[in-house]
């Protein structure tokens, strides 16, 4: 009868946290992955630029923190307007401002997909792999065209080779945040349920 009284209990406790929405652990584990989105992209992300590819860690992360958290759409909104302040930072921004606005609507996004099961026979969960490179798209997207209107249309320029060069930069970006996210959800999920 204990047992059952102690489930029953616990079962409350979870819907009245999730009721609330983040707790503060919540809040620090989304702190420390917009943190680490920021250094990786300052670090890892300027090396491999060299080399020709353009990750945006600071995507992967907020999308990661959003997967973890599960928050609500406003509260998935506030994480994208944060992630869109830190990308103004000089040295993580080439554009200033655009990034406020693509952010937000990423995580909007994520925010959303983030209650849609994908699983692939019951056990395999793509919703970080699925979830992620869309957001990162719509992100990416919002940005590259808000980027080419300022800076090519505006000018009286043909904006196709720019089109094309964003594309294929947003859809690389895309498949590597969205592979490092499928990578890292699973076994985060595992120490945060300990």
């Amino acid at each position: 009868m204990s047992s059952t009284n102690t489930a029953a209990k616990r079962t409350i406790a979870t819907s009245n946290q999730a009721a609330k929405g983040l707790s503060t652990q919540d809040l620090i584990l989304i702190a420390v992955l917009l943190a680490a989105g920021a250094v990786l992209k300052l670090t890892v992300g300027s090396l491999l630029a060299s080399f020709g590819m353009k990750p945006n860690f600071i995507i992967a992360m907020y999308c990661l923190a959003i997967m973890l958290t599960r928050p609500k759409i406003g509260q998935a909104a506030i994480i994208g307007l944060i992630a869109g302040l830190i990308c103004q930072i000089p040295m993580l921004n080439a554009t200033p401002g655009l990034n406020i606005v693509s952010e937000l609507l990423g995580a909007l996004v994520c925010g959303l997909l983030i209650k849609i099961p994908m699983n692939i026979g019951g056990k395999l969960d793509v919703n970080p792999l699925v979830n992620t490179f869309l957001s990162t798209c719509v992100s990416g997207g919002a940005f590259a065209l808000m980027a080419i209107y300022i800076n090519v249309i505006s000018q009286g320029t043909d904006p196709a080779p720019a089109l094309v060069a964003y594309g294929a930069i947003v859809l690389g970006t895309a498949t590597f945040n969205a592979v490092l996210n499928q990578i890292l959800v699973p076994p985060l999920r595992k120490v945060l349920k300990k």
